[in-house]
């Protein structure tokens, strides 16, 4: 099912998952997935690394989840890709029932200048997969607080503003801890004539260091509510997943009043804590799927 059928009806939950490495066993992550399925999600993601690594695994890890019978998308990025590559790629994943991608530059390998590839930014691979393939629903990243190479808030909604004329069917957010960030940037876009259907991108307060590295390195704030845990658990790894689960669960119950039209959890692969979470938000665990 493409995700626009899905949000033209409800409001969409979902979950992003990664691929195991090269030479990894895929069992795990597919028991992640058959506990994740048990909240009924209405698509699953899932990524790959930077340069394109662990395409090959990403695949596969799609076509698991259409054999399950849910919807998957694939990430789809500008990385390392001619036309013709791309093209193939496209006719692959069609080819086992992928009906949605979302088109990203992708993440630079150490040492990379630019993308070596034939597109050097997503709204151009967006614009090629809709002339060369229009059948695929297309989703676009959007930054609430700014991409951090951006060089304004203004060019970077700017570049937004070129992705829905390029055909984007949806946005899917970056991580983003403070809500009234959010709700701005919701307004101002909203203003500025973007209307695409937004899906808010969630990411779990698991892990001190991880929660750091991933907030800072993509430029995004710490509310005062967060940094206070981070302060008060330097050395309790056990007391700062449970005061994060916390935090998540009202992150949760906020983003579900500020608009959106898609709730979009990045699980990181740890399906016991996202399922404590999801609970603990009020979400129906449907035991023995």
């Amino acid at each position: 099912m493409k995700i626009t059928e899905i949000l033209s009806k409800k409001r969409s939950f979902s979950f992003e998952v990664f691929p195991p490495k090269d030479g990894q066993p895929l069992e795990p992550l597919l028991g992640v997935l058959n506990e994740l399925y048990k909240f009924s999600p209405d698509f699953i993601s899932c990524t790959y690394g930077a340069g394109g690594t662990n395409k090959g695994r990403n695949i596969e890890i799609c076509d698991s989840v259409i054999k399950s019978g849910h919807t998957s998308l694939s990430h789809f990025t500008c990385i390392g890709g001619g036309r013709e590559e791309l093209i193939e790629v496209m006719d692959s994943y069609m080819a086992i029932g992928i009906e949605n991608v979302l088109a990203l530059r992708g993440d630079l390998p150490d040492g990379w200048s630019g993308t070596r590839g034939d597109f050097a930014h997503a709204d151009e691979l967006l614009a090629f997969i809709k002339e060369k393939r229009p059948s695929l629903c297309v989703g676009v990243a959007a930054y609430p607080e700014k991409h951090i190479q951006a060089d304004s808030f203004e060019s970077d909604i700017e570049y937004l503003k070129s992705k829905q004329t390029n055909g984007a069917d949806f946005m899917t957010t970056q991580l983003c801890h403070d809500i009234d960030a959010f709700d701005r940037f919701l307004e101002l876009v909203r203003g500025k004539g973007v209307k695409l259907p937004v899906i808010a991108g969630l990411m779990p307060v698991l892990f001190r260091e991880g929660t750091i590295r991933m907030t800072l390195s993509n430029g995004c704030s710490v509310p005062r509510e967060l940094s206070e845990i981070i302060g008060r658990y330097p050395d309790s790894p056990a007391d700062f997943k449970k005061a994060g689960k916390e935090y998540t669960v009202r992150q949760i119950e906020r983003f579900l009043n500020s608009g959106i039209d898609g709730l979009h959890i990045y699980s990181m692969n740890k399906h016991e804590d996202i399922s404590e979470i999801l609970i603990g938000a009020g979400f129906e665990h449907a035991a023995g799927v």
